[in-house]
C-alpha cells in the first residue's frame, strides 16, 4: 500500500513544474518490484509493473536525475546538498522477471540499481506469503474458514468483498510471530486440492522468484544484490530476537556464498509497523552497511543509516521530475520514527 506521503507527493507533482520542483531537489532512493509485459489479474499480481509503463519511469529517471550506484551511498549522506539530483534505484524480493525484462530495461539506459533477494524464496521456491494468501482469499470457494491463529472465522463470499478482506487479514498475519503466520498461511492452502493449487500457481508466472544461478547472472551484468531478509515477513516487535537475528544472518550468508559481497539490507514490508528497534540493531550487527525502509523522504546525513527512507515507485508514476524533489516533505515522519527506535 502507498504512504500517504507518496500519495500526497504524487497528486501534488501534477501540479508543480519540474523545473520549480527541482530547486527543492535532494537525494532519494526509490523502488519496485517485478516488470511483467502485462499483468492479467490487479487484484493478485500487485507488485507488478507492466513493461511500458516501466520504461516510461526509468527514462525519466535517466532524464531528470543522476542514477547512483550504491557504493556512492556514503558520499551521498555526508554531503547531500552536493547531490541534489542523486537517485539510488532499487528492487525488492527477486522476482524471476526481473532477469527477463528488467534488466534489459536499465541494462539499455545505463541505470545502475541493486537487487535485495529474499533468500529462502531462492533456496525452496516458495512464493510470496502474501501471494499465497491472495490465492487463498480470491479463489476459495465461498464458505466459512477458521484459520489457525485468527481471532475469529473468515466468511469468504462473492468477489466484491475479497479485496478488502485480504487487506484486512494480511494486515492481521503480519502482526503474528512467523512461526504462526505460516501455520495460518499453510491451513489456507490446504483448502485447495494438490491439483487446484498447481494450476493456480501456473496461472501465475510473474510470481517465481530467480534461481541462484539466475542471480548470479544479473550480478555478473552489474547489478549490486542485497539482502531482503530470509522469509519475507516483517522484522516487528511480534517477532523473536532469534528470528530477526536468523532474518538478518541468515541471507548475508547464502548471498555471499552464491554470489558474492552483499553489503545492503531492505527490510520486507519496511513501514513503521514493520521494523522495531531489535530489527535494525540485528541488520547492523549483522555487517551491512545500509539498510532501507519504505517511509518516505530524502537521504540526510542526519539519519540512522540502518532506517534509511525509499519511495515505492507507483504502477504508473506520470511527474517523477516533479514528484521526488517533494519526498523531503516525509523527512519529519522519518526521523520522529528513526527517533523512537533508538530509544
Amino acid at each position: 500500500m502507498p504512504s500517504l506521503i507518496g500519495q500526497w507527493g504524487r497528486d501534488l507533482a501534477g501540479w508543480i513544474p519540474p523545473g520549480l520542483a527541482r530547486a527543492w531537489g535532494r537525494p532519494a532512493a526509490v523502488f519496485f518490484h517485478g516488470v511483467e509485459p502485462r499483468t492479467d489479474d490487479a487484484r493478485i499480481q500487485t507488485n507488478h509493473h507492466e513493461t511500458d509503463a516501466f520504461l516510461s519511469i526509468a527514462r525519466a529517471l535517466k532524464t531528470h536525475f543522476d542514477v547512483l550506484p550504491r557504493s556512492a551511498l556514503d558520499d551521498v549522506l555526508k554531503n547531500p546538498e552536493r547531490h541534489s539530483r542523486a537517485v539510488f534505484l532499487m528492487s525488492d524480493d527477486g522476482y524471476a522477471n526481473t532477469l527477463n525484462v528488467a534488466a534489459d530495461i536499465l541494462e539499455e539506459l545505463q541505470l545502475p540499481w541493486t537487487l535485495f533477494a529474499s533468500t529462502h524464496h531462492l533456496d525452496t521456491r516458495e512464493r510470496n506469503p502474501v501471494f499465497l494468501a491472495r490465492l487463498f482469499v480470491h479463489f476459495a470457494p465461498e464458505g466459512t474458514y477458521r484459520i489457525p491463529h485468527f481471532a475469529a472465522p473468515i466468511t469468504l463470499g462473492g468477489e466484491a468483498r475479497r479485496s478488502e478482506i485480504a487487506q484486512q487479514m494480511l494486515h492481521y498475519m503480519k502482526h503474528l510471530p512467523a512461526h504462526r503466520a505460516r501455520e495460518a498461511l499453510a491451513a489456507m492452502l490446504a483448502e485447495f486440492s494438490e491439483s487446484e493449487f498447481a494450476a493456480l500457481i501456473e496461472k501465475f508466472p510473474s510470481e517465481n522468484f530467480l534461481t541462484w544461478d539466475q542471480l548470479r547472472a544479473l550480478n555478473n551484468r552489474g547489478v549490486e544484490i542485497g539482502a531482503h531478509a530470509n522469509w519475507h515477513w516483517p522484522m516487528n516487535d511480534a517477532q523473536s530476537p532469534e528470528y530477526l537475528r536468523e532474518q538478518a544472518q541468515r541471507p548475508k550468508v547464502r548471498i555471499e556464498a552464491e554470489v558474492g559481497p552483499c553489503r545492503a539490507f531492505a527490510y520486507p514490508f519496511g513501514n513503521t509497523d514493520d521494523v522495531c528497534s531489535a530489527a535494525w540493531r540485528a541488520v547492523r550487527d549483522a555487517g551491512y552497511a545500509h539498510a532501507f525502509t519504505t517511509l518516505s523522504g530524502s537521504l540526510g546525513a542526519a539519519q540512522n543509516r540502518f532506517l534509511l527512507p525509499r519511495y515505492g515507485l507507483g504502477q504508473r508514476d506520470a511527474h517523477l521530475a516533479s514528484l521526488i524533489p517533494l519526498l523531503s516533505a516525509g523527512n519529519g515522519r522519518l526521523m520522529r520514527w528513526q527517533e523512537r527506535l533508538a530509544g
